[in-house]
């Protein structure tokens, strides 16, 4: 089982964005590679704090991890987390270590860093029973990637780190800063040879199909990255990422609440006197349910199971069907001495039983 991301940063539920920031920068320092070189365990410690600020850092990705745990991240390369190098790490986080360790943003302290190509994103609508049962999805994706015969040589300008410093005099003395270099857009390398079928950074338009692996169980919103399908990066940078925003669609009598389904079922009054059997479909199937006789409107049945499985391994929701007993809007003469006749009759008259829930109750169930 995968360490809580709030026990990496020794951190409560509760602590502010600054409170996470600040955890997470004592961490990264205290296991730093440049402070414990040739030490698995620290780049191992060091991997774990990152990914775990990647997510509490982020208010959108916190609150999907507040709710579904870790399993809201899992499958190819998770909703956004997860599986991050060295090189990701200094690129996305560089900033929070401040001037703690000279030339950051490279493994080992070589002051060089790889640039990282920008990230692609792509909407995919599912339908209810792709969500219910997880879905394979190939996707044509238009990615910029390197040119046949490209090559690239050191930015002359930063001499392949990516950044410039500037020596700043003031009144509390010489200030060094650092900045992303503006030849190389902090890459590090420029094109020394660029084919005459490419853009100014060596780069060319391809189409590539991207086999996406969606689990059952998720929602309108949710987002999954598939890791290094985005934009090629110049030089020996890394690639981006594809970002899938996952998109549900409605369905005609289903409807969603978390992991459960709700459905409406209307019955004659003859059936919810005499009781009657019903076919219920379902995403997986049809199945039977047996309405006893007096039934009352409002009932609501549960199916356990019948629902969505949850994306955190917690089990599935449950399919609610609630019953309506339609009224006829016009009846022949016959129907309507027959009712005139059951008006007063004590077994029409409404009793409510002390069991018997009123619409209020049964709402507040609902949302309890």
């Amino acid at each position: 089982m995968k360490e809580d991301y709030y026990d990496i940063l020794g951190v409560g539920k509760s602590a502010s964005e600054s409170e996470i920031k600040k955890a997470y920068r004592k961490k990264a320092i205290k296991f730093h590679p440049d402070k414990n070189p040739g030490d698995s365990s620290a780049e191992e410690n060091f991997k774990k704090a990152a990914e775990a600020y990647e997510i509490l850092g982020n208010q959108e990705k916190r609150s999907k991890y507040d709710q579904f745990g870790h399993s809201a991240f899992e499958g190819n390369g998770g909703f956004g987390g997860g599986g991050m190098n060295m090189d990701d790490i200094f690129s996305q986080f560089g900033d929070i270590f401040g001037g703690a360790f000279s030339g950051f943003g490279g493994f080992g302290g070589s002051g060089q860093r790889r640039s990282k190509g920008s990230n692609l994103r792509i909407r995919v609508s599912l339908d209810l029973k792709e969500i219910v049962l997880g879905v394979e999805k190939k996707i044509r994706v238009k990615r910029k990637v390197k040119a046949k015969g490209v090559t690239f040589k050191n930015c002359s300008s930063c001499n392949g780190s990516g950044q410039v410093t500037r020596i700043t005099n003031t009144i509390l003395g010489r200030m060094q800063s650092a900045s992303t270099c503006p030849s190389c857009n902090g890459s590090g390398q420029v094109v020394s040879n660029r084919p005459s079928n490419s853009d100014k950074n060596g780069m060319i338009q391809s189409e590539e199909t991207v086999l996406v692996k969606i689990p059952a169980g998720v929602e309108d919103g949710m987002q999954l990255k598939v890791s290094s399908k985005g934009n090629e990066s110049t030089g020996d940078g890394i690639p981006g990422d594809l970002i899938v925003l996952i998109q549900e669609k409605e369905h005609p009598f289903l409807k969603r609440e978390g992991n459960n389904l709700h459905f409406d079922l209307y019955i004659s009054i003859s059936d919810a006197v005499l009781g009657v059997s019903k076919e219920i479909e379902t995403i997986t199937g049809n199945v039977r349910i047996k309405l006893e006789s007096g039934i009352q409107s409002g009932k609501i049945l549960r199916l356990r199971g019948k629902g969505l499985s949850s994306i955190n391994s917690y089990g599935s929701g449950d399919l609610l069907v609630h019953i309506n007993v339609w009224t006829p809007k016009t009846l022949n003469k016959e129907q309507k001495l027959f009712f005139e006749q059951m008006r007063d009759n004590d077994n029409f008259v409404p009793s409510p039983e002390k069991g018997d829930k009123s619409f209020f109750e049964k709402v507040k169930d609902m949302f309890s």
